[in-house]
């Protein structure tokens, strides 16, 4: 089967060490693990980390790329796969990510296990859904799960524009939240507000303090986001793109009682409950682009150089 996987290491270049091309057909691990026909997968910079040798050990490769994926299960149900795998059938750690350990979805077809697949409405695009299971979950986790987002409450998103930010915008405007969002750029500025969202340069003064403030950016926007929470509010992070080691006013947290809290993914329960939201209140994922899996080198380059406003996706 035709797959885009990594064949090395290279941190300067991982292109470099994307191969696409024939791969064996997926094993099953176990008998409680079905083949999904992949009819559309979407990126994440995760999909880099293995090429630059972050999370993929050498006796793993060659290793297709990939988490995210909606397809056809061997009875004919339409699913989105849940990348998050048990590594207990191999007897290993807990959990991985497909592609970590377990071959991923940029593929004609994956293996996962039949507890990670969630059904598919029909009134959901294979890409829209393709879109969901990595990115989009992990906002809706950081909002709910991890933010517990009040009912008419307020919300700021650092660096709108990146797939977890940009989702967790327009879930937060579903879920009836005053949304603030930051963005550099001035094109993204508007394309954040068309959303819905009150578009603002980043360490801009806010009309109020928040509840919850998504946190991706790390160091350039972390002092802002304790600024902007309100007393007992909740910065929720989930990467650090500029860096890891902001300073931390630590009287501030403890005089405004203020919740750091990280957050990573989310369940398959919790992918269902996106879903179910997104089918209920008529929302789709913000798609970049969308390329036939013949244009996969394209897609990655793309996703490498930075300038894109949600989802990258691929359709088999």
């Amino acid at each position: 089967m035709r797959a885009a996987y990594a064949t090395a290491f290279n941190a300067d270049d991982p292109l470099a060490v994307l191969e696409v091309g024939e791969r064996p057909e997926p094993g099953q691990p176990a008998d409680d693990w079905v083949t999904v026909e992949v009819r559309a997968s979407s990126l994440n910079h995760h999909d880099l980390w293995p090429l630059r040798g972050v999370g993929l050990a050498a006796d793993r490769l060659p290793m297709i790329l990939g988490c995210d994926a909606a397809g056809v299960a061997p009875d004919g149900t339409e699913v989105l796969v849940h990348g998050v795998v048990d590594r207990s059938v191999a007897g290993s750690p807990p959990w991985s990510i497909l592609s970590e350990y377990f071959q991923g979805t940029l593929a004609e077809r994956v293996a996962v296990p039949r507890a990670n697949l969630v059904p598919k409405p029909a009134t959901l695009s294979f890409v829209d859904a393709a879109c969901l299971p990595t990115a989009w979950l992990t906002a809706y986790r950081m909002l709910t799960t991890k933010g517990r987002l009040p009912a008419g409450g307020s919300v700021l998103v650092q660096g709108a524009g990146g797939g977890v930010a940009t989702a967790a915008v327009v879930l937060a405007v579903a879920m009836g939240a005053r949304v603030y969002a930051t963005s550099r750029d001035p094109e993204k500025r508007e394309r954040i507000a068309a959303l819905g969202a009150t578009a603002l340069e980043p360490g801009a003064r806010l009309p109020e303090r928040v509840d919850v403030v998504v946190e991706t950016v790390g160091e350039a926007t972390f002092d802002h986001s304790l600024k902007c929470a309100t007393r007992g509010g909740r910065i929720v992070v989930s990467g650090a793109t500029s860096g890891y080691l902001p300073p931390v006013h630590l009287r501030r947290v403890y005089v405004m009682e203020l919740e750091i809290l990280g957050s990573s993914m989310g369940t398959r329960d919790e992918l269902a409950a996106l879903v179910a939201l997104c089918a209920e209140k008529g929302v789709r994922p913000v798609v970049d682009s969308v390329h036939p899996f013949a244009e996969v080198r394209d897609a990655f380059a793309k996703m490498e150089a930075g300038n894109v406003f949600g989802k990258i996706a691929l359709v088999h």
